[in-house]
């Protein structure tokens, strides 16, 4: 198990690829984020990105599950969640056909104040297609269990 006294600031993870099909960023536009150039392609031609795009809600969400999916086997996990994200950024569009990739880096960890049993880290992730351009990015907490936790 991969406790929060196991990780350790500054050190940076790669998970896996995705590759992203039409259908699939339209299936998710047409539930999530109904806009033009995120469910038509002729509309997306003439929209300002030229051709259909992924919602960047889409892009989150393919980030995520990476993230997850990702080199600890789930079984082996001691993250307990996240309070949240902060810093959201797409940096650029995702088209179908691009495969994702993603890299975090641990920017800092506190134990928890009020409660013993966990502790908070904070790493920024960085989610890139195939030519290694960012997309996308955020920083945010995750909550980890402490080694010491008897619970």
């Amino acid at each position: 198990m991969r406790y929060f006294e196991d990780v350790e600031v500054g050190e940076t993870r790669e998970f896996g690829e995705y590759e992203v099909t039409e259908e699939e960023v339209v299936e998710f536009a047409e539930q999530y984020d109904p806009q033009p150039f995120h469910v038509d392609r002729e509309a997306a031609e003439e929209s300002m990105f030229g051709e259909l795009v992924a919602s960047g809600w889409h892009t989150a969400a393919m980030s995520m599950r990476l993230l997850v999916e990702g080199p600890d086997d789930e079984d082996d996990r001691a993250a307990m969640g996240s309070p949240g994200v902060e810093e959201l950024r797409w940096h650029q569009p995702v088209k179908p056909g691009d495969t994702l990739s993603v890299r975090t880096e641990v920017l800092e960890k506190r134990p928890s104040e009020s409660r013993e049993d966990r502790g908070y880290v904070t790493s920024r992730l960085e989610t890139y297609n195939g030519d290694d351009e960012l997309v996308m990015s955020w920083v945010a907490d995750t909550i980890y269990r402490r080694r010491d936790d008897v619970s």
